[in-house]
């Protein structure tokens, strides 16, 4: 049986992903070693679900579809840098949001209560709405100047994006870096 690595997100406009890129290569001037998201891929993930049945795969189809209705379009602005667990041990480094952080909460929200009633538990930590951008290989050298570069652009603008829809998207490890391929996409209002 086939199974689907899934997790559930919004698209970035044209716009957020150049402004991420522009963010990267200042970033790629510390000696740290660090895995860069291609900008192509870079989204906002609302939830991650890991391997699943076909089955499972329609039914949160469905179940996003659902939520997604409910919601109506609105725009986030991508701003400033930072990283988890902090500026100073970055291992996750991710663009934040100025606007539109409220109603990505709510959709996130929508979409865990709709899954729950699938089976899917809750995410335990707060949903943070944010970008990945990269991710830091170990603390060797450079990764004390990374964290002053993060710092430093902590509020820069990044660029402007309409979330009209949520995507269920399949990824495919390679070691050129993930494959993501779209499964289903719903609209917001429709």
């Amino acid at each position: 049986m086939a199974t689907y690595r899934t997790f559930i997100a919004v698209e970035t406009s044209p716009d957020v992903r150049a402004g991420a890129e522009r963010l990267i290569q200042r970033l790629r001037l510390a000696n740290a070693k660090v895995n860069w998201v291609d900008s192509g891929n870079i989204h906002l993930t609302l939830k991650f679900l890991g391997d699943l049945s076909e089955q499972q795969v329609a039914d949160v189809c469905r179940s996003v579809g659902e939520s997604a209705s409910q919601a109506v379009p609105f725009e986030i602005t991508c701003r400033g840098t930072g990283a988890f667990p902090a500026t100073e041990r970055p291992r996750t480094v991710w663009i934040g949001m100025s606007d539109g952080q409220d109603q990505l909460v709510r959709l996130q929200r929508a979409i865990e209560d709709e899954l729950e009633q699938l089976g899917f538990a809750r995410e335990h930590r707060r949903f943070r709405p944010h970008l990945t951008i990269g991710r830091v290989r170990g603390q060797g050298a450079g990764v004390g100047e990374l964290g002053q570069l993060i710092e430093q652009h902590q509020d820069t603008p990044i660029g402007r994006s309409i979330v009209d829809e949520v995507v269920v998207f399949s990824s495919v490890l390679t070691r050129g870096g993930p494959i993501y391929t779209p499964l289903s996409s719903a609209e917001l209002g429709a």
